[in-house]
């Protein structure tokens, strides 16, 4: 059996150009998981998408990772960080070959869907490989400060990079770019990154897999179709499925922590407010910035009629502003304490939610520009203090275990806040959107469906896309208030569940 390489036999240099290998993953994932964004008008038109497709073809990346990156971190654990790092770098480069070519919405999804499962190996390799290579308490925080400002820089970076390609290349550029990152990925991975696991994992429990799946795949599944159809048979059964199946699976894991056996995810760490509040933490906070991103997107093209291009540079304050991050978070927790300094970025946040649906009814794009700015600085100082604290609460055995639990929070957050967020857009533009009863039938399905659809369908008819405009405002300002105050609500919980001692840990 091959054991934990002793990482304090690295050196600095080796050390930190270990975590750039881990930096680049982790970037790539986030970048992918927003990079499609801009490219919903054009494979809307090109792929004939419905408003339902749409929603799946950018949930399902982070659906499929936040379902199975519990799993794949104790898999980690028993077959080696670096070993299934390269395998799923190598399987995300050909499902992104896939996406590209894709002839349809619905391959499109599965090759979405293959997207997140490669992803989901991916994803706990990175932090937990930074808890071995980092045994030092200082220098690893530095370290996953690096690496949270790469998941949140990227996941806001995505739309500019999408808009570059698309400025000269069709949407299915947007998947080809991830081919020579992963290639430099892997052959850099193989070089610098050391292989660890844990040396007693104990069994995998494939029905504790199997459950934790089910409580997460049905959910979303119901609050779509709750869109698309109402709240019917099918959407009662789906939450009903989804219930049952979370319920199942803590219970299972008591079960095997009762019988000293190795539960898939400790559901006692949950006991530990502090560790419960940095989770919650973790999700509000993407869940604000990736539910607001997809629709953002829309809206610069779509309602100001910004290029690809122009719009992703639009998106760019935010992502600066994440970027920063790593040089005020060292400040804000010596003088906040790492509670405080948590529940301040959440309310930077719930403030530039705010300001960004006052602004989007403004004529001038600087009052977006500003607004952008503490919604990004606010989501990066949130996400790499909760992530720091999450995975720092562990020995390093059970790494992956451990952040694949802040990495499902990330990526649930990111699914939730598509499916929530973009499902609460959905129908508030439905709501408001008013059909003149002169379109023909199919013309006026497709403007009730969705503003990208009216745009593509109603070209003709200037009044029908102004008026299909002003309702996709209504409702994506509606739903940036929702955000605001739930990631306010996320901030109170945090000031009372994490301590705020000036040690940052």
């Amino acid at each position: 059996m091959t054991t934990t390489v002793p990482t304090t036999a690295m050196s600095t240099r080796r050390r930190w150009a270990a975590l750039a290998v881990l930096v680049l993953a982790v970037g790539l994932l986030a970048i992918d998981g927003t990079v499609l964004y801009l490219a919903v008008p054009s494979l809307t038109r090109d792929l004939d998408a419905t408003a339902t497709e749409v929603l799946w073809i950018g949930d399902v990346y982070s659906l499929a990772i936040a379902g199975l990156l519990v799993t794949m971190g104790t898999v980690a654990d028993r077959i080696g960080r670096k070993r299934l790092l390269l395998i799923g770098a190598s399987a995300f480069g050909a499902a992104s070959a896939l996406a590209a070519f894709a002839p349809t919405a619905e391959v499109l999804i599965g090759a979405r869907l293959l997207l997140g499962v490669a992803g989901a190996t991916l994803m706990p390799s990175t932090l937990s490989l930074i808890r071995t290579i980092f045994p030092d308490a200082r220098e690893r925080t530095r370290a996953i400060a690096v690496w949270s400002a790469a998941a949140g820089a990227g996941a806001a970076a995505g739309p500019l990079v999408g808009g570059v390609l698309l400025e000269h290349f069709w949407w299915g550029s947007v998947f080809l770019v991830n081919l020579p990152v992963v290639l430099v990925l892997v052959g850099a991975g193989i070089v610098l990154l050391p292989e660890s696991r844990d040396p007693a994992p104990g069994r995998l429990d494939l029905l504790s897999a199997a459950l934790s799946f089910a409580a997460l795949m049905p959910l979303v599944y119901g609050v779509k179709h709750a869109v698309s159809d109402g709240l019917d048979t099918t959407t009662i059964g789906a939450l009903v499925l989804a219930v049952g199946a979370g319920v199942a699976f803590v219970r299972r894991q008591r079960s095997l922590r009762s019988r000293s056996l190795a539960p898939l995810l400790d559901i006692d760490l949950f006991r530990v407010p502090a560790f419960t509040g940095a989770v919650l933490a973790n999700l509000i906070a993407i869940f604000a910035l990736t539910g607001l991103l997809f629709f953002f997107s829309q809206y610069l093209q779509l309602v100001r009629e910004f290029s690809p291009l122009v719009a992703g540079l639009a998106e760019l304050p935010a992502t600066l502003a994440s970027i920063a991050v790593v040089a005020v978070v060292g400040v804000a927790v010596a003088r906040l304490g790492r509670g405080r300094a948590i529940a301040a970025g959440l309310a930077a946040t719930a403030l530039g939610m705010v300001a960004i649906a006052a602004a989007e009814g403004t004529d001038h794009y600087v009052w977006l520009a500003l607004a952008l700015v503490p919604t990004g600085l606010g989501v990066g100082l949130a996400m790499t203090l909760t992530t720091d604290a999450v995975v720092s609460a562990v020995p390093p055995a059970r790494a992956g275990a451990a952040s694949a639990i802040s990495e499902t929070a990330y990526e649930l957050g990111a699914a939730l806040g598509v499916a929530l967020l973009g499902s609460l857009v959905t129908l508030g533009y439905r709501a408001r959107v008013v059909v003149p009863q002169d379109l023909p039938d199919d013309v006026a399905a497709r403007v009730s469906d969705s503003l990208a659809s009216a745009v593509a369908a109603a070209s003709d008819r200037p009044e029908v896309v102004d008026g299909a405009r002003e309702a996709f405002v209504g409702a994506l300002q509606t739903s940036c208030l929702v955000a605001a105050a739930l990631t306010l609500a996320a901030a109170v919980v945090t000031w009372r569940l994490i301590p705020s001692g000036r040690e940052g840990r």
